[in-house]
């Protein structure tokens, strides 16, 4: 089967005065299947938001090559990325990342808007997908932090896409709540055959996934169990 997300050679060099060349990539390979649920575990600072970022278009690599759906993301100008991340992919953040003067429904829907495609049924439903049927005008300070991760949720599953880059989607959450919106996020992802990448450096993801990437020091390596979990 042809990979969703193939990465090769991928380098992202930072420069510190001083110090030199700091790279948070150091030739990392990688190869995602459609429909394919990947935890990439590390610790902080490990790269994991780094490489979220640069498949998303939102970051540039210092070397190396990107292929979204075959698209090769490194040779496209910032229009062309804009409108692959708009139409192929949706973000899910760790702090929401909701816009706080519109509520639950207008941040749905400003995912469509965006793609010229305003359709309040498929807002709502997402909504109601996600378990907030009933709160839709609420305004985010008006929600928990579980119910905005939830809103984070619909808004990047509304317009369908065909991959989701969730960055820490549990880290400010706690253990009850992280549960509720793994087991929603994965679920709505099988549902709808969604390729996912979940950065974390929790091992609460790891029963939701088919499989567990690790990243350390700029190097991504398959991961069975973290050997400091396994009993």
């Amino acid at each position: 089967m042809k990979p969703v997300i193939r990465v090769v050679d991928l380098w992202k060099k930072y420069s510190e005065t001083g110090n030199g060349n700091s790279a948070a990539l150091r030739g990392t390979n990688l190869e995602v299947v459609t429909g394919e649920l990947i935890a990439l575990y590390g610790k902080s600072g490990s790269g994991k938001t780094t490489l979220l970022n640069i498949l998303a278009g939102l970051d540039h690599p210092s070397s190396g090559r990107v292929e979204i759906e075959g698209y090769d993301l490194t040779s496209m100008g910032e229009h062309y990325r804009t409108c692959l991340r708009r139409s192929r992919i949706g973000f899910v953040f760790q702090f929401f990342n909701l816009l706080p003067t519109l509520n639950a429904f207008e941040n749905v829907m400003l995912s469509l808007e965006l793609l010229g495609k305003a359709d309040r049924k498929a807002a709502l439903t997402s909504l109601r997908n996600v378990g907030l049927e009933g709160m839709e005008e609420r305004f985010p300070h008006e929600l928990s932090g579980g119910e905005q991760q939830r809103v984070a949720i619909a808004r990047a599953l509304v317009k369908e896409p065909r991959i989701i880059l969730a960055d820490e989607p549990t880290g400010n959450l706690d253990s009850h709540t992280s549960e509720q919106v793994l087991e929603l996020l994965t679920r709505q992802c099988r549902e709808k055959g969604t390729t996912l990448i979940m950065a974390s450096h929790s091992p609460l993801t790891f029963s939701h996934v088919d499989r567990t990437l690790q990243l350390v020091d700029g190097i991504v390596s398959e991961l069975s169990f973290p050997r400091e979990f396994q009993t």
